[in-house]
């Protein structure tokens, strides 16, 4: 199943109010953060030994590139407003 599949009706109303391209960037957004809390929570239970008090170094590289990935859609989505 596509990813147009799976969100076909979060795709259908954002597009709609945003236009194609920032509608799908607002849901690429809300899947990104999404993703950042299930991770998150993930780094709850999977703490380091080494490093007391944080995250796994894995689990810390993820929540770093999905929060990366997360400002990108949102300064593409700020740069098509601004159009």
């Amino acid at each position: 199943m596509s990813v147009f599949d799976k969100h076909r009706d979060t795709l259908e109303r954002h597009e709609t109010m945003m236009g194609t391209a920032r509608g799908r960037l607002a849901v690429a957004l809300d899947l990104l953060t999404d993703s950042l809390a299930l991770v998150g929570q993930h780094g709850v239970y999977c703490r380091s030994e080494r490093f007391p008090g944080k995250p796994r170094m894995d689990i810390g590289l993820v929540l770093e590139q999905l929060d990366d990935a997360k400002q990108l859609v949102q300064s593409a989505m700020e740069e098509l407003r601004a159009r």
